[in-house]
Protein backbone atom coordinates (compact mmCIF):
# COMPACT_ATOMS: atom_id res chain seq x y z
CA UNK A 1 0.00 0.00 0.00
CA UNK A 2 1.44 3.32 -0.76
CA UNK A 3 -0.73 5.18 1.92
CA UNK A 4 -1.35 3.91 5.46
CA UNK A 5 -4.43 1.73 5.44
CA UNK A 6 -5.81 2.62 8.71
CA UNK A 7 -4.94 6.18 7.46
CA UNK A 8 -6.78 6.43 3.79
CA UNK A 9 -10.07 4.45 5.43
CA UNK A 10 -10.46 6.81 8.60
CA UNK A 11 -9.88 9.87 5.86
CA UNK A 12 -13.18 8.14 4.20
CA UNK A 13 -14.86 7.34 6.71
CA UNK A 14 -14.69 11.22 7.72
CA UNK A 15 -15.83 12.05 4.45
CA UNK A 16 -18.30 9.95 4.57
CA UNK A 17 -19.24 10.54 7.43
CA UNK A 18 -20.30 14.36 6.55
CA UNK A 19 -21.93 13.48 3.42
CA UNK A 20 -24.47 10.72 5.69
CA UNK A 21 -24.82 13.96 7.68
CA UNK A 22 -26.02 16.02 4.85
CA UNK A 23 -28.53 13.90 4.33
CA UNK A 24 -29.64 13.17 7.56
CA UNK A 25 -30.16 17.07 7.42
CA UNK A 26 -32.10 17.18 4.83
CA UNK A 27 -34.86 18.98 7.01
CA UNK A 28 -32.23 21.21 9.33
CA UNK A 29 -34.65 22.93 11.66
CA UNK A 30 -36.38 19.36 12.35
CA UNK A 31 -33.69 17.30 12.91
CA UNK A 32 -30.87 17.53 16.35
CA UNK A 33 -27.67 15.74 16.39
CA UNK A 34 -27.11 14.08 19.63
CA UNK A 35 -24.66 11.88 21.62
CA UNK A 36 -25.15 9.18 23.98
CA UNK A 37 -22.52 7.28 26.48
CA UNK A 38 -21.05 3.63 25.06
CA UNK A 39 -21.89 1.98 28.32
CA UNK A 40 -24.96 2.90 31.11
CA UNK A 41 -25.20 1.92 34.26
CA UNK A 42 -26.42 -1.95 34.87
CA UNK A 43 -30.35 -1.78 34.43
CA UNK A 44 -32.93 -2.10 37.24
CA UNK A 45 -32.76 -5.48 39.62
CA UNK A 46 -30.14 -8.06 38.50
CA UNK A 47 -30.21 -9.30 35.25
CA UNK A 48 -29.30 -12.92 34.44
CA UNK A 49 -25.53 -13.35 34.14
CA UNK A 50 -24.85 -13.63 30.52
CA UNK A 51 -27.71 -11.33 29.45
CA UNK A 52 -26.98 -8.39 27.48
CA UNK A 53 -22.75 -6.78 26.91
CA UNK A 54 -20.85 -6.05 30.67
CA UNK A 55 -18.52 -4.38 31.37
CA UNK A 56 -16.05 -5.17 34.01
CA UNK A 57 -12.53 -5.22 35.60
CA UNK A 58 -10.71 -8.04 34.96
CA UNK A 59 -9.70 -8.16 38.42
CA UNK A 60 -12.79 -8.12 40.12
CA UNK A 61 -13.72 -11.19 37.34
CA UNK A 62 -10.21 -12.67 38.92
CA UNK A 63 -11.60 -12.27 42.65
CA UNK A 64 -15.14 -13.54 41.77
CA UNK A 65 -13.64 -16.46 40.04
CA UNK A 66 -11.15 -17.39 42.57
CA UNK A 67 -13.74 -18.47 45.20
CA UNK A 68 -15.66 -20.12 42.79
CA UNK A 69 -18.06 -17.46 43.07
CA UNK A 70 -17.52 -15.87 45.87
CA UNK A 71 -14.86 -13.05 46.73
CA UNK A 72 -12.29 -14.28 49.05
CA UNK A 73 -13.92 -11.56 52.00
CA UNK A 74 -16.70 -13.41 53.72
CA UNK A 75 -20.12 -12.20 52.76
CA UNK A 76 -18.78 -10.83 49.53
CA UNK A 77 -20.57 -10.81 45.95
CA UNK A 78 -21.09 -13.99 43.92
CA UNK A 79 -20.18 -13.71 40.12
CA UNK A 80 -23.99 -13.62 39.50
CA UNK A 81 -24.42 -10.21 41.53
CA UNK A 82 -20.85 -8.92 40.03
CA UNK A 83 -21.91 -9.71 36.52
CA UNK A 84 -25.61 -8.30 37.69
CA UNK A 85 -24.02 -4.57 39.14
CA UNK A 86 -22.02 -4.01 35.87
CA UNK A 87 -22.21 -2.13 33.46
CA UNK A 88 -23.76 -2.51 29.91
CA UNK A 89 -22.04 -2.03 26.62
CA UNK A 90 -24.29 0.10 23.78
CA UNK A 91 -25.60 -2.30 21.33
CA UNK A 92 -27.69 0.04 19.67
CA UNK A 93 -28.01 4.11 19.05
CA UNK A 94 -31.71 3.87 19.67
CA UNK A 95 -32.18 3.70 23.44
CA UNK A 96 -29.70 6.85 23.53
CA UNK A 97 -31.71 8.75 20.57
CA UNK A 98 -35.50 7.93 22.81
CA UNK A 99 -33.73 9.29 26.08
CA UNK A 100 -33.57 12.50 24.71
CA UNK A 101 -37.05 12.52 22.61
CA UNK A 102 -38.76 14.76 25.41
CA UNK A 103 -35.82 17.35 25.22
CA UNK A 104 -36.09 16.96 21.21
CA UNK A 105 -40.02 17.59 21.13
CA UNK A 106 -40.08 20.50 23.44
CA UNK A 107 -37.52 21.93 21.04
CA UNK A 108 -39.77 22.04 18.47
CA UNK A 109 -42.94 23.29 20.26
CA UNK A 110 -45.05 19.98 20.41
CA UNK A 111 -45.02 19.69 16.62
CA UNK A 112 -44.75 16.76 14.85
CA UNK A 113 -42.52 15.42 12.71
CA UNK A 114 -39.29 16.08 13.95
CA UNK A 115 -36.30 13.88 14.48
CA UNK A 116 -32.81 12.84 16.10
CA UNK A 117 -29.43 12.20 13.94
CA UNK A 118 -26.50 10.39 15.73
CA UNK A 119 -23.01 8.50 14.71
CA UNK A 120 -21.38 6.24 17.29
CA UNK A 121 -19.55 2.96 17.69
CA UNK A 122 -22.04 0.15 19.03
CA UNK A 123 -20.52 -3.51 20.28
CA UNK A 124 -21.80 -6.29 19.55
CA UNK A 125 -21.22 -10.71 20.43
CA UNK A 126 -19.01 -11.77 17.01
CA UNK A 127 -20.89 -15.18 15.51
CA UNK A 128 -19.90 -18.41 16.62
CA UNK A 129 -18.73 -19.15 13.13
CA UNK A 130 -16.35 -16.25 13.27
CA UNK A 131 -14.67 -17.13 16.84
CA UNK A 132 -10.93 -18.79 17.17
CA UNK A 133 -12.29 -20.36 20.20
CA UNK A 134 -15.62 -21.82 19.82
CA UNK A 135 -15.69 -22.01 23.91
CA UNK A 136 -15.38 -18.04 24.02
CA UNK A 137 -17.33 -15.20 23.24
CA UNK A 138 -15.72 -12.16 21.78
CA UNK A 139 -16.81 -8.65 20.83
CA UNK A 140 -16.47 -6.59 18.29
CA UNK A 141 -17.55 -2.99 17.30
CA UNK A 142 -18.82 -1.56 14.41
CA UNK A 143 -19.61 2.25 13.65
CA UNK A 144 -23.21 2.98 13.02
CA UNK A 145 -25.73 5.63 12.10
CA UNK A 146 -28.90 6.50 13.45
CA UNK A 147 -31.70 8.87 12.00
CA UNK A 148 -34.45 8.47 14.93
CA UNK A 149 -37.62 10.17 12.81
CA UNK A 150 -41.04 10.93 14.98
CA UNK A 151 -44.10 11.37 12.81
CA UNK A 152 -47.50 10.98 13.43
CA UNK A 153 -49.25 7.35 13.31
CA UNK A 154 -51.13 8.62 10.36
CA UNK A 155 -48.37 10.09 8.40
CA UNK A 156 -45.94 7.29 9.60
CA UNK A 157 -45.80 5.19 6.56
CA UNK A 158 -45.44 7.75 4.04
CA UNK A 159 -42.52 9.18 6.21
CA UNK A 160 -41.01 5.20 6.12
CA UNK A 161 -41.54 4.95 2.03
CA UNK A 162 -40.37 8.51 1.79
CA UNK A 163 -36.91 7.64 3.75
CA UNK A 164 -36.47 4.78 1.80
CA UNK A 165 -36.29 6.50 -1.69
CA UNK A 166 -34.00 8.96 -0.06
CA UNK A 167 -31.66 6.66 1.57
CA UNK A 168 -31.68 4.36 -1.70
CA UNK A 169 -31.12 7.29 -3.75
CA UNK A 170 -28.41 8.65 -1.79
CA UNK A 171 -26.17 5.39 -1.90
CA UNK A 172 -27.05 5.06 -5.73
CA UNK A 173 -26.01 8.75 -6.00
CA UNK A 174 -21.79 8.65 -4.92
CA UNK A 175 -21.89 4.82 -6.87
CA UNK A 176 -19.69 3.43 -9.86
CA UNK A 177 -22.22 1.00 -10.27
CA UNK A 178 -25.67 2.46 -9.20
CA UNK A 179 -27.40 -1.50 -9.39
CA UNK A 180 -24.93 -3.01 -7.62
CA UNK A 181 -27.51 -1.34 -4.51
CA UNK A 182 -31.33 -2.31 -3.71
CA UNK A 183 -33.89 -2.76 -1.18
CA UNK A 184 -36.25 -5.61 0.18
CA UNK A 185 -39.25 -5.11 2.23
CA UNK A 186 -39.92 -7.41 5.51
CA UNK A 187 -42.31 -7.54 8.67
CA UNK A 188 -40.65 -8.37 11.98
CA UNK A 189 -42.59 -10.73 14.48
CA UNK A 190 -44.75 -8.18 15.60
CA UNK A 191 -46.36 -7.21 11.92
CA UNK A 192 -43.86 -4.41 11.78
CA UNK A 193 -43.17 -3.21 8.51
CA UNK A 194 -39.47 -2.08 7.70
CA UNK A 195 -36.48 -2.21 4.79
CA UNK A 196 -33.25 -3.03 4.18
CA UNK A 197 -31.03 -1.52 1.78
CA UNK A 198 -28.00 -3.81 -0.05
CA UNK A 199 -25.07 -4.14 -1.18
CA UNK A 200 -23.74 -6.46 -3.67
CA UNK A 201 -20.57 -7.73 -2.83
CA UNK A 202 -17.99 -10.39 -4.97
CA UNK A 203 -18.99 -12.78 -2.18
CA UNK A 204 -22.58 -11.81 -1.70
CA UNK A 205 -25.22 -9.39 -0.98
CA UNK A 206 -25.31 -8.04 2.55
CA UNK A 207 -27.21 -5.13 4.47
CA UNK A 208 -25.60 -1.67 4.43
CA UNK A 209 -28.95 -0.25 6.43
CA UNK A 210 -32.56 -1.04 7.35
CA UNK A 211 -35.36 1.92 7.94
CA UNK A 212 -38.16 0.35 10.24
CA UNK A 213 -41.81 1.42 11.58
CA UNK A 214 -41.26 0.55 15.23
CA UNK A 215 -45.00 2.17 16.12
CA UNK A 216 -44.84 3.83 19.76
CA UNK A 217 -43.93 0.45 21.69
CA UNK A 218 -40.23 1.74 22.34
CA UNK A 219 -40.91 5.16 23.44
CA UNK A 220 -43.60 3.58 25.82
CA UNK A 221 -41.55 1.50 27.32
CA UNK A 222 -38.47 4.23 27.74
CA UNK A 223 -41.33 6.66 29.43
CA UNK A 224 -43.56 4.32 31.48
CA UNK A 225 -46.36 5.97 33.62
CA UNK A 226 -47.63 9.45 32.74
CA UNK A 227 -47.26 9.36 28.74
CA UNK A 228 -48.75 12.77 28.69
CA UNK A 229 -45.09 14.15 28.00
CA UNK A 230 -44.76 12.05 24.81
CA UNK A 231 -47.71 13.99 23.01
CA UNK A 232 -46.77 16.06 19.69
CA UNK A 233 -48.97 18.38 17.38
CA UNK A 234 -50.48 16.61 14.43
CA UNK A 235 -52.32 19.51 13.24
CA UNK A 236 -54.70 20.25 15.75
CA UNK A 237 -54.38 16.79 17.56
CA UNK A 238 -52.22 15.64 20.38
CA UNK A 239 -50.54 12.19 19.52
CA UNK A 240 -47.90 9.84 20.57
CA UNK A 241 -45.95 9.48 17.75
CA UNK A 242 -44.07 6.53 15.98
CA UNK A 243 -40.50 5.91 15.86
CA UNK A 244 -39.30 5.25 12.23
CA UNK A 245 -35.16 3.91 12.69
CA UNK A 246 -32.65 4.57 9.84
CA UNK A 247 -30.10 2.56 11.09
CA UNK A 248 -26.69 1.92 8.93
CA UNK A 249 -23.81 -0.09 9.17
CA UNK A 250 -21.38 2.49 7.85
CA UNK A 251 -18.06 0.23 8.22
CA UNK A 252 -19.53 -1.76 5.92
CA UNK A 253 -20.83 1.38 3.92
CA UNK A 254 -17.44 2.16 3.42
CA UNK A 255 -16.57 -1.13 2.26
CA UNK A 256 -19.17 -1.22 -0.32
CA UNK A 257 -17.90 2.16 -1.75
CA UNK A 258 -14.44 0.53 -1.72
CA UNK A 259 -15.30 -2.27 -3.86
CA UNK A 260 -17.66 -0.57 -6.32
CA UNK A 261 -14.74 2.30 -7.00
CA UNK A 262 -11.81 -0.17 -7.30
CA UNK A 263 -11.47 -0.42 -11.61
CA UNK A 264 -8.94 -2.12 -13.50
CA UNK A 265 -8.44 -0.13 -16.74
CA UNK A 266 -6.08 -0.28 -19.17
CA UNK A 267 -2.48 1.49 -18.75
CA UNK A 268 -1.26 3.81 -21.48
CA UNK A 269 2.05 4.30 -19.59
CA UNK A 270 3.21 0.89 -20.68
CA UNK A 271 2.90 -1.59 -24.39
CA UNK A 272 2.96 -4.94 -21.85
CA UNK A 273 0.30 -6.51 -23.12
CA UNK A 274 -2.22 -7.39 -20.60
CA UNK A 275 -1.04 -4.11 -18.26
CA UNK A 276 -3.91 -2.98 -16.14
CA UNK A 277 -3.63 -0.27 -14.01
CA UNK A 278 -5.65 0.05 -10.89
CA UNK A 279 -7.46 2.99 -9.91
CA UNK A 280 -9.74 3.69 -6.85
CA UNK A 281 -12.22 5.73 -8.56
CA UNK A 282 -14.50 7.00 -5.60
CA UNK A 283 -16.89 9.93 -6.05
CA UNK A 284 -15.51 13.15 -5.96
CA UNK A 285 -17.54 14.20 -2.77
CA UNK A 286 -16.20 11.15 -1.24
CA UNK A 287 -12.39 10.69 -1.88
CA UNK A 288 -10.56 11.79 0.92
CA UNK A 289 -7.28 13.54 -1.15
CA UNK A 290 -8.42 15.76 -3.77
CA UNK A 291 -5.18 16.62 -4.85
CA UNK A 292 -1.72 15.88 -4.64
CA UNK A 293 1.30 18.13 -4.65
CA UNK A 294 4.94 17.16 -6.52
CA UNK A 295 7.92 18.52 -7.47
CA UNK A 296 9.55 18.05 -10.99
CA UNK A 297 12.66 19.30 -12.44
CA UNK A 298 13.98 22.76 -11.43
CA UNK A 299 15.36 23.95 -7.71
CA UNK A 300 14.08 21.74 -4.64
CA UNK A 301 14.04 24.49 -1.98
CA UNK A 302 12.21 26.66 -4.67
CA UNK A 303 9.96 24.51 -5.92
CA UNK A 304 9.09 23.10 -2.23
CA UNK A 305 8.46 26.98 -1.35
CA UNK A 306 5.78 27.03 -3.99
CA UNK A 307 4.28 24.07 -2.94
CA UNK A 308 3.81 25.17 0.30
CA UNK A 309 2.05 27.97 -0.67
CA UNK A 310 -0.43 26.32 -2.29
CA UNK A 311 -0.63 23.80 -0.02
CA UNK A 312 -2.09 26.24 2.47
CA UNK A 313 -4.40 28.03 -0.11
CA UNK A 314 -6.16 25.31 -1.04
CA UNK A 315 -6.14 23.57 2.57
CA UNK A 316 -7.46 26.81 4.11
CA UNK A 317 -10.77 26.55 1.11
CA UNK A 318 -11.05 23.09 2.36
CA UNK A 319 -9.35 21.46 0.12
CA UNK A 320 -7.81 18.16 0.91
CA UNK A 321 -4.30 18.30 -0.20
CA UNK A 322 -1.29 15.18 0.17
CA UNK A 323 1.88 16.77 0.08
CA UNK A 324 3.72 14.48 -2.03
CA UNK A 325 6.31 17.25 -2.37
CA UNK A 326 7.89 16.12 1.23
CA UNK A 327 9.40 12.61 -0.04
CA UNK A 328 12.65 12.14 -0.34
CA UNK A 329 12.71 8.85 -2.21
CA UNK A 330 13.11 9.72 -5.68
CA UNK A 331 10.47 7.66 -8.24
CA UNK A 332 9.34 8.13 -11.80
CA UNK A 333 6.47 9.86 -13.08
CA UNK A 334 4.63 6.27 -13.77
CA UNK A 335 5.25 5.33 -10.16
CA UNK A 336 3.69 8.78 -9.00
CA UNK A 337 0.76 8.59 -11.58
CA UNK A 338 0.57 4.30 -10.54
CA UNK A 339 0.36 5.82 -6.62
CA UNK A 340 -2.18 8.61 -6.60
CA UNK A 341 -4.67 6.55 -8.93
CA UNK A 342 -4.39 3.65 -5.94
CA UNK A 343 -5.05 6.33 -3.33
CA UNK A 344 -8.19 7.77 -5.66
CA UNK A 345 -6.63 11.26 -5.46
CA UNK A 346 -8.25 13.12 -8.11
CA UNK A 347 -5.52 15.16 -9.56
CA UNK A 348 -1.62 15.69 -9.15
CA UNK A 349 -0.37 18.85 -9.85
CA UNK A 350 2.85 18.75 -10.71
CA UNK A 351 5.59 22.11 -9.99
CA UNK A 352 8.49 22.25 -12.07
CA UNK A 353 11.25 25.12 -12.95
CA UNK A 354 8.50 26.43 -15.68
CA UNK A 355 6.03 27.14 -12.35
CA UNK A 356 9.31 29.77 -11.14
CA UNK A 357 9.64 31.10 -15.17
CA UNK A 358 5.76 31.88 -15.89
CA UNK A 359 3.48 30.59 -13.20
CA UNK A 360 2.01 27.14 -15.01
CA UNK A 361 1.63 23.94 -13.46
CA UNK A 362 0.89 20.55 -15.09
CA UNK A 363 -2.33 19.03 -13.63
CA UNK A 364 -2.91 15.62 -13.93
CA UNK A 365 -7.01 13.99 -13.90
CA UNK A 366 -7.37 10.33 -12.35
CA UNK A 367 -10.41 9.66 -14.15
CA UNK A 368 -9.16 10.29 -17.93
CA UNK A 369 -5.24 10.32 -17.36
CA UNK A 370 -4.88 13.75 -19.81
CA UNK A 371 -2.35 16.21 -18.81
CA UNK A 372 -2.53 20.35 -19.33
CA UNK A 373 -1.09 23.04 -18.55
CA UNK A 374 -2.80 25.92 -15.82
CA UNK A 375 -1.67 28.65 -14.51
CA UNK A 376 -1.20 28.27 -10.55
CA UNK A 377 -3.64 31.09 -9.83
CA UNK A 378 -6.56 29.58 -11.14
CA UNK A 379 -6.47 25.80 -9.46
CA UNK A 380 -8.13 26.56 -6.62
CA UNK A 381 -11.38 28.03 -8.18
CA UNK A 382 -10.78 24.82 -10.73
CA UNK A 383 -11.17 22.53 -8.31
CA UNK A 384 -13.75 24.14 -6.16
CA UNK A 385 -16.05 24.65 -8.84
CA UNK A 386 -15.09 20.25 -9.97
CA UNK A 387 -16.08 19.36 -6.74
CA UNK A 388 -19.21 21.44 -6.57
CA UNK A 389 -20.17 20.55 -9.64
CA UNK A 390 -19.82 16.86 -8.92
CA UNK A 391 -21.80 17.18 -5.42
CA UNK A 392 -24.67 18.54 -7.66
CA UNK A 393 -25.24 16.05 -10.40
Amino acid sequence: MWVTGVLFLRLLFFFNFFQWWDSALAFREQVFAVDAPLHGPPAAGSPRAGQGLRLLHSETVREALRGRGCSQEPGGPSLEEVLGSAGTLRESLLPGALAQYVSCIELVNKRLPCGLAQIGVCFHSIPESEQHNKKLTRIGERTTSLLTWFSSPRTAGQWLDYWLRQRLQWWRKFAVGPSNFSSSDFQDEEGRRGFNLHYRFPWGTETIETLKNLGDTELLQMYPGDSSKLLGRDGRKNVIPHVLSVSGNLDRGVLAYLFDSLQLAENPLTKKKNSQRKVLKLHPCLAPLKVALDVGKGPTTELRQVCQGLFNELSENRISVWPGYLETMQVSMEQLYTKYDEMSVLFMVLITDATLENGVVQLRSRDTTMKEMMHISRLKDFLTKYVTSAKNV
